[in-house]
């Protein structure tokens, strides 16, 4: 056995969403510094110009602007990325939240989050199945990995009603896909991520209190790009190549060990 190979992501064809800045830029960073051929996407053009400079000096980057919330943004993205002939990896990472008081929350809020957070998670994935089929052998599957929350799992403290709503219906959503795409050899994994910065995250950082409140059993830090991409590259590698439908909370313990 060659442990080494077992963690070998090397000259795989990575798509992810939402990958100019907090944690998409961080797996973009690790899978092209693990030799991937990464793609990233975002509705900002300005913002994929800067990211795909930035993440240029780990390796082989590239930049599709697309607004992954719509019908045409997901086309674009799917015919960009045809002439590669096959997707090894899908990360489905580009999310949003809104924060308001319960009897404020608007249905604008509600309808807009689900819809990138969920809806369009499936929808891409729908629409990249040829080309994952295409990467996906059964001693090596094409991957796909969900960026949920650890929100999805137990309710936090914020009034983001929406947020933890959808990353619940992602770690569900992951099951189903996982069930459905087994036959292709199509593994579906999802993470959980408890608090990273990045900037969802900004502004409650600027609160003392809630920036106690998310330490976790292992202290008061917050993951690091080093947290999140170990477990992308364990996903997306020959080590996990008989692992479909999990959710793994990367948090430090938090509201795992700690519930």
């Amino acid at each position: 056995m060659d442990v080494k190979q077992l963690f070998d992501i090397s000259g795989k064809i990575a798509l992810i969403t939402g990958g100019t800045a907090g944690i998409g830029e961080m797996i973009a960073e690790g899978l092209a510094s693990a030799g991937a051929r990464v793609w990233i996407c975002a509705r900002r053009q300005d913002r994929l110009d800067a990211a795909v400079e930035k993440l240029g000096q780990y390796g082989e980057v590239h930049g599709i602007r697309a607004d992954v919330s719509t019908d045409e943004g997901i086309a674009g993205l799917v015919a960009a990325l045809e002439p590669q002939g096959r997707l090894d990896i899908l990360v489905n990472n580009a999310g949003t939240s809104i924060e308001a008081p319960l009897g404020k929350f608007p249905r604008v809020a509600f309808d807009s989050v689900m819809d990138l957070n969920v809806t369009a998670p499936f929808l891409l994935t729908q629409a990249l199945l040829p080309l994952l089929r295409a990467a996906a052998t059964p001693e090596d599957p094409a991957r796909v990995v969900n960026i949920a929350s650890l929100v999805g799992m137990s309710a936090g403290a914020l009034n983001h009603f929406s947020y933890s709503a959808s990353k619940a219906a992602v770690i569900r959503l992951t099951q189903h896909l996982a069930r459905a795409l087994a036959r292709d050899n199509i593994a579906v994994n999802a993470l959980s991520p408890g608090f990273f910065p990045s900037e969802l995250t900004a502004e409650v950082l600027s609160d003392p209190a809630y920036k106690a409140s998310v330490a976790s059993p292992f202290g008061a830090r917050y993951g690091t790009a080093e947290d999140i991409t170990g477990h992308v590259i364990f996903l997306c590698s020959r080590a996990s190549s008989w692992t479909t439908g999990i959710n793994i909370p990367v948090s430090g313990g938090r509201r795992v060990i700690d519930a």
